[in-house]
């Protein structure tokens, strides 16, 4: 049993825990904004934006949770923050910009710098406007692309397909392309996030039992890689009841009608998932964009399909 004495002394020791508890978070919060961006220090980086970036340069935040920057960034440059944008490519920038706030609390820059410099090279003088750091990188993960669907959609020739070839269009009413059945059945360009990562891409909702619902593409140029990256959007891809169904997406070759790629979907599997293949040299071809599923409920696809070049790699 404890004395009178050790009890009494209890409530002392606790009304001590909590004064020094205050204490360490008045010194956190007097502390704080001094660690913070002014307004200036913010229009100062938009200012250096606005004179030195060009067309396909891009800013990453880091630390991704960062956002107020984006009300400055200038709206000609895309802004990636989210988590796990350390480790994004971004292989549609020859340049990011990495606008940074390193003396954040758990910011974490060697873990940021890690993912984030492979293949990447420095240039020029990196500068600070307060807390904030600016710095430029030429990105030796860039993929020159030469055509995106997401940026042809609009004349693309869409329907649904039967198992025996029998086809039901998709007509095109100026923003999307619109098919009988469901009103979730349509291809258009649209913002979605895919296990965080917020993406432009087709909205291709698979239609249910052995149809796919297709877009064809032509002009799609060889000796290129092919390459195709969707996924389930939001919330729906990651619950397993047996209910649901695989999805399945996948690129032919029109005029031969063999299968380019293919990537399986099971429930459960979340974030963009991605495949490619090399084109022959030759001739533009014209492929069919196609996703499937035997349920279609909680198949909410997104995907894209480019033709890229290799990276670029990194100049001495």
């Amino acid at each position: 049993m404890r004395s009178p004495s050790v009890l009494r002394a209890l409530p002392l020791v606790e009304l001590g825990g909590l004064v020094l508890v205050a204490l360490l978070c008045l010194v956190f919060h007097l502390r704080l904004p001094g660690r913070l961006p002014s307004e200036g220090d913010y229009r100062a980086v938009a200012e250096r934006l606005k004179a030195e970036a060009r067309p396909g340069d891009a800013v990453l935040l880091f630390p991704w949770w960062a956002e107020r920057a984006r009300l400055f960034v200038p709206p000609d440059v895309p802004v990636y923050g989210y988590l796990g944008s350390d480790r994004d490519d971004l292989t549609a920038h020859p340049r990011v910009w990495v606008l940074g706030q390193p003396e954040l609390p758990r910011s974490d820059e060697d873990g940021f710098l890690a993912s984030f410099l492979p293949e990447r090279r420095a240039v020029g003088t990196p500068t600070r406007e307060g807390p904030l750091s600016l710095a430029l990188y030429e990105n030796g993960r860039h993929r020159p692309r030469r055509f995106v669907a997401t940026d042809a959609y609009a004349k693309a020739r869409v329907y649904l397909e039967s198992p025996d070839g029998t086809r039901r269009d998709c007509p095109f009413d100026g923003r999307a392309h619109r098919c009988p059945g469901p009103s979730h059945l349509y291809v258009a360009p649209e913002w979605h996030e895919i296990l965080y990562e917020p993406r432009r891409c087709l909205w291709m909702h698979a239609p249910g039992g052995p149809q796919r619902l297709v877009a064809e593409f032509d002009g799609v140029p060889g000796g290129l890689g092919l390459r195709l990256e969707g996924g389930i959007i939001w919330e729906h891809a990651w619950p397993k009841d047996a209910r649901f169904t695989t999805t399945y997406m996948g690129v032919d070759d029109e005029a031969s009608g063999s299968q380019l790629l293919e990537v399986a979907v099971p429930p459960g599997l979340e974030g963009v998932q991605k495949a490619e293949v090399r084109l022959p040299e030759g001739e533009a071809r014209t492929v069919k964009v196609w996703v499937r599923s035997e349920n279609a409920d909680r198949r909410q696809v997104c995907l894209d399909v480019l033709a890229v070049e290799p990276a670029v790699g990194v100049r001495g």
